[in-house]
């Protein structure tokens, strides 16, 4: 599926909400059409059920027992429970659209989605959309829907946050985008309180920022902010890295995974008026171990001291890509 309501569609289909143990059959009909008449028994009045059919708790069962053949994988996430429990005890809530609004958290992981369509804008309960692992270069902020919490973006191809920062959600608390193509200093005006008033978690990891300063100016803005990840973009390769980070954020409270404490917080007191230590400058040093298919040197130093012949020289020349 290219979309996410077309990866919802296959989702759906593979929970099975409208088959047996799930949904409404023959093999729970009676007990439905009782609740919806108006000549229905009163409450703790318990009918026997008949042939054929199953109480809501034997196909609860069938759910929930890790040998039954309907049982959904240990791995899976508690939506999928949730569903797939709901579609047993309230199938009528599942039904058509309605499925829509008893999503809150929505994960399509590793399905080939390159686009976030307007379809998503039907969640309208949701607060956790988790599209990690897939191939979405741009997300427009119209589509998403103003209830969200939570937008996790890891290892797509997101080059530019200009569309996601047209109208964000205003209640986003965590924004994930390690793993993606973005490239400073463009993409740093985007990063303030203007847009992101409630964020309390960021990852930008493994992408191409550089600006260590302007990022961290932008960051301050963003007075909830309390877990920011960082590592992995050219801009942690800096000496001073972490220690301006910690100074000129004062709020955060855990930085690349590892928590802020007392200390380190006065170790590097004062580091964030000090920019000049900042240089945008990283050395790397590099060891050969080995080197294959080249003339050995010591052939060609067995002449005597001397001696008139020729002397051979070899040079190499070893380019390195970053």
């Amino acid at each position: 599926p290219s979309s996410v309501s077309a990866a919802f569609r296959e989702y759906l289909r593979h929970l099975g909400l409208q088959d047996f143990p799930c949904g409404l059959g023959s093999w729970n009909k009676s007990c439905f059409n009782a609740c919806r008449s108006p000549q229905a028994e009163p409450a703790g009045l318990e009918e026997a059920v008949p042939p054929g059919e199953e109480t809501p708790e034997a196909l609860l069962e069938l759910l929930r027992d890790q040998h039954s053949p309907w049982a959904l994988p240990p791995d899976c996430s508690p939506q999928d429970r949730l569903l797939r429990e709901v579609a047993v005890l309230a199938p009528e809530l599942l039904r058509g659209s309605r499925v829509f609004q008893a999503v809150k958290s929505l994960r399509i992981l590793d399905k080939g989605v390159e686009e976030v369509d307007e379809g998503v804008l039907r969640f309208q309960q949701l607060e956790e959309l988790i599209l990690s692992a897939n191939h979405i270069s741009k997300v427009t902020s119209a589509h998403l829907p103003r209830t969200l919490k939570v937008l996790e973006l890891c290892c797509n191809a997101v080059c530019d946050l200009q569309d996601l920062c047209a109208r964000p959600p205003p209640e986003l608390q965590h924004l994930g985008l390690g793993y993606n193509r973005l490239c400073g200093p463009s993409q740093e005006k985007h990063l303030t309180v203007d847009f992101w008033p409630n964020l309390v978690s960021l990852d930008l990891s493994f992408n191409s920022l550089t600006d260590l300063p302007g990022l961290v100016s932008q960051l301050s803005t963003l007075q909830n902010l309390r877990i920011l990840v960082l590592q992995g973009n050219p801009l942690a390769l800096i000496p001073t890295y972490r220690g301006f980070l910690v100074d000129s954020l004062p709020k955060l409270s855990i930085l690349d995974d590892i928590h802020i404490g007392p200390d380190e917080r006065q170790q590097f007191h004062g580091l964030a008026r000090q920019p000049e230590l900042i240089r945008s400058e990283a050395r790397v040093v590099v060891s050969i171990g080995e080197m294959k298919g080249l003339p050995d040197p010591k052939a060609f130093q067995q002449l005597k001291v001397g001696s008139e012949g020729p002397v051979i020289t070899y040079s190499y020349r070893v380019t390195y890509e970053f």
